[in-house]
């Protein structure tokens, strides 16, 4: 499960005070299992809003500077790489040389 971001971290610890506090105030509730339930729902909810935020996605600007460091080390990134080339098929493959044609075969 990926880490969250500070964002969705705020999100969520501010949709949980928020949402207990406003639902103690509307029921005026007085009771211990009333005042759990009431918590555990804010909780359930801070979490749904943290795990639904959107999280930050890398910026052009990003892209450049590990395509560069890519570039660096000698590598390519995922994007430069150029497609697979497809299988051929077994008819129209090459035929073995004579070394290795009879390794397989029984006499």
């Amino acid at each position: 499960m990926p880490r969250p971001n500070p964002a969705q971290l705020a999100y969520g610890s501010a949709t949980v005070v928020c949402s207990t506090l406003a639902m103690l105030l509307l029921s005026e509730t007085r009771s211990g299992g009333w005042i759990a339930v009431i918590a555990f729902a804010a909780l359930a909810l801070g979490l749904l809003v943290a795990l639904t935020a959107p999280s930050t996605r890398p910026t052009p600007k990003r892209h450049r500077v590990v395509a560069r460091a890519d570039a660096a080390a000698g590598t390519r990134s995922p994007a430069a790489r150029p497609d697979p080339v497809p299988a051929q098929h077994a008819a129209s493959a090459a035929p073995a040389p004579a070394a290795t044609a009879g390794l397989g075969a029984r006499h």
